[in-house]
């Protein structure tokens, strides 16, 4: 479960391995470990086997019997899904998403579907329903949200490559956090269909463990669905050829000051960017310290609203779904409900003009980083967080929320921009965790990014590094 996908489809389809045994290694590897670091919500031991046994060598497909776990926040025909809220613990998913539709169609085998905090709203997984998922690196600090589940099982090789999505970090934060590969794409890059005809800040993608992979899959991923109501431009060329060859010079801005004025950084968080500066400068790369204009002391408060009504339009819809009427404090953990009723307060002209003004800043924010390729942040502001230090169920649950931004401070921005960015499990710290960076790209430009990200992995190879307790 270490080996890339691309490897281990080749063992199948050379004969050397069968779909069977590969689904049956991932299948016990969940059986002893799951116990302890708490990544699957469900796991279709009998559908796996099942498609498993359905491959056979010499199948095309690129990626033909290779274990895969999907979030639960994406519909599998025939498993729960549960967006780890009790609202919908019950609710069997009677379609395929169409991010799955396309990984069933390159040929992998979905074994499971993972935890994600409730609704995906925190960058911690740890919802009440399902209880915590734990990193394999420190089972005691948490996997990162809000593809979190996803983040402990790659990472603890229950699985050799796990789907996730990026609303506001929720694939660069627990990458971060697990010493994994988390690229969001452009805004619009991959389909939401069949639910949404576009999502503002939201895009789906995996986590992996090299750059290659991560370039591979999005290549299978990324395409219009009929009736997309928006979509990125395609490239030039796939992304996994963009991203094989070294970049030209490029020239790359950086800095360590949290788009929050008040957010605290961990020194080690500055020392890993400060770091990856000085590598790319020594592959040849134009490197500048920046002070990009993108403080503000409302900023928090203004995604903050933006956010929440996007979680909102959720909850409204899985109420539908798993209750059949309108969400009530009962069915929700405390900051959902929050949100929710934060919400009610926000007029449909009120969002418009709250639109208007997120796009205006962003608009000024990209502006600024035109003249750069590639600008580079510090992935997380804080050393994975032990369990229990974002609590849904506080006093103040919107506290939690406000918490979360200080962890956080350097991914949703992105997701407002819709830039591509890419969190990348370059160092380890002293303490023993992973110690990543991120960085972000030009608009509809993740082959550079790609390519430059491909470029730090072969100068600072960290494929070999494994979590404590996967070993």
């Amino acid at each position: 479960m270490f080996r890339s996908a691309s490897e281990l489809a080749e063992l199948v389809r050379s004969g050397e391995c069968s779909a069977t045994e590969l689904v049956h290694s991932s299948l016990e590897r969940i059986d002893a470990l799951d116990g302890a670091v708490g990544a699957f919500v469900e796991v279709d031991v009998d559908g796996a086997l099942a498609a498993a046994a359905a491959i056979g060598p010499g199948d095309e497909r690129p990626f033909a019997g290779v274990p895969i776990a999907i979030k639960n926040n994406r519909a599998v025909r025939g498993l729960r899904l549960t967006q780890g809220a009790a609202l919908m613990r019950d609710f069997i998913a009677p379609y395929d998403h169409s991010v799955v539709t396309r990984l069933r169609r390159a040929g992998f085998v979905i074994v499971g579907t993972t935890k994600l905090p409730e609704f995906g709203i925190l960058p911690v997984t740890e919802p009440a329903l399902h209880g915590p998922a734990r990193n394999p690196w420190d089972l005691e600090r948490t996997a990162g949200g809000s593809s979190g589940g996803s983040a402990a099982a790659l990472a603890a090789g229950m699985v050799p490559i796990a789907h996730g999505n990026d609303g506001g970090g929720s694939l660069r934060i627990p990458a971060a956090c697990c010493g994994l590969v988390g690229l969001k794409a452009q805004r619009n890059r991959v389909s939401t269909a069949p639910e949404l005809g576009a999502s503002a800040l939201t895009v789906d993608g995996v986590l992996t463990r090299t750059v290659a992979e991560t370039a591979a899959l999005l290549d299978l991923v990324a395409g219009y669905e009929s009736g997309d109501a928006a979509l990125a431009p395609p490239p030039a060329e796939p992304f996994a050829r963009t991203a094989a060859r070294p970049p030209a010079r490029l020239r790359v801005a950086f800095t360590t000051l949290p788009p929050l004025p008040d957010a605290t950084v961990d020194p080690l968080c500055i020392e890993a960017t400060k770091r990856a500066a000085a590598l790319l400068e020594s592959l040849g790369h134009e490197v500048e310290e920046v002070t990009p204009p993108w403080q503000s002391e409302d900023l928090l408060d203004l995604f903050g609203d933006y956010f929440a009504v996007h979680v909102a339009v959720g909850v409204y819809f899985a109420a539908l779904a798993g209750a059949g009427g309108e969400p009530r404090a009962a069915d929700m953990e405390p900051l959902s409900w929050a949100l929710w009723r934060r919400c009610q307060s926000i007029s449909s002209v009120a969002f418009q003009v709250l639109q208007t003004q997120i796009q205006a800043r962003m608009r000024a924010v990209v502006g600024y980083l035109e003249q750069y390729d590639a600008f580079l942040t510090p992935a997380l502001a804080e050393r994975p967080l032990p369990l229990g230090t974002i609590d849904s169920a506080a006093p103040d649950p919107l506290s939690a929320f406000t918490r979360s931004g200080y962890f956080t401070p350097f991914t949703p921005l992105f997701n407002a921009t819709g830039q591509p960015a890419i969190a990348l499990p370059l160092f380890q710290g002293e303490d023993g965790l992973p110690l990543g960076v991120q960085i972000a790209g030009r608009p509809a430009g993740e082959g550079t990014l790609l390519a430059l990200a491909a470029q730090l992995e072969q100068a600072e190879p960290w494929v070999g590094r494994r979590a404590s307790f996967s070993r």
